[in-house]
């Protein structure tokens, strides 16, 4: 797929992908030019195997009241979240001292420092189960695509909490894309938001348990349906630059016509500061 089959995002202008230029601490060379040039790598081991089940005993726990709040809907659907095909519990980090640690846990904040600056803020938390009940995909996406961020370059470690593999629902990436900035997206329903229907050289990105496929807010990415007997289950952590800001208004009719502040302290505190890790303050 070449530029000229997608459209940009009509905020979209004059962008200029950003690339890694300070000398990285936690990341490889490899990695780091593997983010620039692909707008993805996948790294092993984020979580250790005890932190690992800790994190899953708490999730569970809170993903089986999303779970049971679908079930309660007459067509057990709630906007993109469905019973028993995919649900998304967002905001964990509001509920849960322990996924706040984990949320500035030092290697995961070392990473953030590499790839977007010294001063960040955790921008949002979910996880995302996908059930094998109702096996589906989910489309062709760009994080900055569902809420405008500027800068529109931002980052997502999506974390594995069991093994994601191609059968059960791994993410697939589309590499190099990311450099064009945020592209219009569609709203394809029951789906989501849809930046193109397909991309010919499309990559999986299998993460075993505790590693994470770690890419940008501007890399198009989409997760298979699950075609196995459980459930595949990953926590969604993004960070921003602190003094990030989401656009508001209607992008189809004119320029944005508000500005919100990313720096909601219940779920959007700082991670590090001049490159340090700031410890969250307990809910």
């Amino acid at each position: 797929m070449s530029n000229a089959a997608f459209k940009l995002h009509p905020w979209n202008r004059d962008f200029s992908w950003n690339s890694v230029t300070a000398l990285p601490s936690a990341l490889s060379p490899d990695q780091t030019a593997a983010f620039d040039n692909r707008g993805f790598f996948v790294i092993e081991d984020l979580l250790d195997q005890d932190t690992l089940a800790e994190v899953v005993d708490e999730i569970d726990a809170l993903e089986a009241e999303t779970e049971a709040a679908l079930r309660a809907f007459e067509d057990e659907r709630l906007l993109i979240g469905e019973a028993g095909a995919i649900t998304f519990s967002p905001h964990l980090v509001g509920r849960s001292n322990l996924l706040r640690q984990v949320a500035a846990e030092p290697r995961i904040a070392s990473i953030c420092v590499d790839l977007i600056g010294p001063d960040v803020n955790l921008y949002w938390d979910q996880a995302v189960y996908k059930k094998p009940e109702k096996p589906r995909r989910f489309p062709w996406h760009q994080d900055n695509g569902y809420t405008y961020v500027e800068p529109q370059q931002y980052l997502t470690v999506w974390l594995a909490l069991n093994d994601a593999t191609i059968e059960n629902g791994c993410p697939w990436v589309a590499p190099g894309v990311h450099r064009a900035g945020t592209l219009a997206h569609s709203y394809v329903d029951p789906l989501g938001f849809e930046c193109f229907e397909q991309f010919e050289a499309a990559e999986p990105a299998p993460v075993p348990a505790g590693g994470a496929a770690v890419f940008s807010s501007l890399t198009p990415h989409l997760t298979g349906p699950n075609t196995t007997t459980e459930v595949r289950k990953s926590y969604i952590l993004q960070y921003a630059p602190q003094g990030a800001e989401v656009l508001t208004g209607d992008p189809t009719s004119g320029p944005p016509t508000g500005r919100v502040a990313c720096d909601a302290p219940e779920r959007q505190f700082p991670v590090t500061r001049a490159g340090s890790v700031v410890v969250p303050e307990p809910i």
